[in-house]
């Protein structure tokens, strides 16, 4: 029997996050179940309603995605009616999660001590660029700075002589996902002491705490910082292999894996070589196995080296187009892409909770809100009457769509 609800259903999570770090967090522990109410600043909400491509002003894709499962609510928190609608909100929630810079939320009214002194045990989280015992505590903080802080970009100096980004908001994703790891284990906390607590998310100290799980390596023994690098992830010769007719991902990795393909090209000797003979020798001389195969790769078609390592149990994938994976045979097959109906969008497909729960599934219940879509509902919810409603939209306190 499943529970249609999600692992979380019964947690009421107030998100006052925007852009992506805090919006995704919040997205992962709505499909799980909780209730998330998002609030909005004005004059447009989030500034991620207007990120990329968009049928509407306000409702882009990425917003769609991003802010499922939620409603929101639009507050102007210069207004102290505002600030007190956010307080009886507060009363009944088991999460508040904020990105700002610590001195801006206090100076709103809702650092961790007047949080909790409105709803005793609440789980509060602070998600923003640097913890606060450091140097770099007041610095504002965006995805590329901490790919730069955090010596991501400086990886792809190790390559080809120059720094860059990953392609990918990576630093707000990751982060993301250690707030809902940090959420969770709170929430595990709370229900077996009944205690709530402060917990900081800062984004440098998480992106470090990531790159260094493979790139610590002889640092571990308090060694130069110069010997801090995982040698074949950060190899020149660490690329996609050209093919025939394009280019190919393989990754003969352990002694079986390695000697197999060797034999699979008519070069089994090459196992007696020093830099080739064990994962250890390997794993300090990368370039010697990578090279090898840049220069047999050319020699067949991707589908044929995909073949040849199938029949050796070698991992091997095509290199997939960003834009094709919706046309994915496996992800098609275990539905990753939801065809969804959105009330002023129109058909949507949206990408589904990776995760998979027996008895109680990770689901997608909302659609995106419009800015303020739900503000006068959770008025109600908070106990306000008609009348005290029509003085908190006259007064611009509250917005509704």
């Amino acid at each position: 029997m499943t529970d249609a609800h999600g692992p979380l259903h019964g947690i009421r999570v107030i998100d006052v996050t925007t852009v992506m770090l805090g919006p995704y967090a919040t997205q992962v522990l709505g499909d799980m179940g909780a209730d998330v109410i998002k609030i909005e600043a004005p004059p447009a909400g989030d500034i991620a309603r207007n990120l990329g491509v968009a049928r509407t002003p306000g409702m882009s894709g990425s917003y769609l995605n991003m802010n499922r499962n939620k409603r929101s609510m639009a507050l102007d928190l210069k207004h102290q009616a505002a600030k007190d609608v956010l307080r009886q909100l507060v009363e009944s929630a088991d999460v508040f999660i904020h990105n700002m810079r610590p001195a801006a939320i206090a100076r709103l009214g809702f650092g961790y001590d007047d949080v909790a002194k409105m709803r005793p045990g609440i789980v509060y989280v602070g998600a923003y660029g640097f913890g606060q015992a450091g140097p770099y505590r007041d610095k504002p903080a965006l995805d590329d700075a901490i790919q730069a802080a955090s010596g991501l970009a400086s990886l792809f100096q190790r390559q080809d002589g120059a720094p860059r980004y990953v392609p990918s908001a990576v630093a707000d994703k990751i982060v993301g996902l250690t707030v809902t790891q940090a959420v969770l284990a709170a929430l595990v906390h709370k229900e077996r002491t009944g205690h709530g607590q402060f917990v900081e998310v800062p984004m440098l100290e998480s992106l470090v705490a990531f790159n260094l799980v493979d790139h610590l390596g002889a640092g571990a023994y308090a060694e130069p910082p110069n010997q801090i690098g995982y040698a074949r992830a950060a190899s020149p010769s660490r690329r996609p292999f050209r093919t025939k007719d394009g280019y190919v991902c393989m990754l003969p990795y352990d002694d079986r894996q390695v000697l197999a393909f060797l034999k699979a090209i008519g070069r089994p000797e090459l196992m007696a070589h020093e830099h080739m003979c064990s994962y250890a020798a390997r794993a300090k001389h990368p370039e010697s196995f990578y090279d090898l195969i840049h220069e047999v790769s050319p020699g067949k078609t991707t589908l044929e080296w995909l073949a040849l390592c199938d029949a050796a149990q070698i991992p091997s994938m095509p290199i997939v187009d960003i834009a094709d994976l919706p046309q994915d045979e496996h992800l098609a097959a275990v539905g990753m892409f939801e065809p969804h109906t959105h009330p002023t969008e129109g058909k949507t497909r949206l990408v589904r909770s990776p995760i998979g729960f027996s008895r109680s599934p990770a689901s997608i219940r909302r659609p995106a809100p419009r800015f303020g879509e739900h503000s006068i509902e959770l008025l109600r919810e908070a106990g306000c009457d008609e009348a005290q409603i029509d003085a908190l939209l006259a007064g611009g306190a509250v917005l509704s769509a």
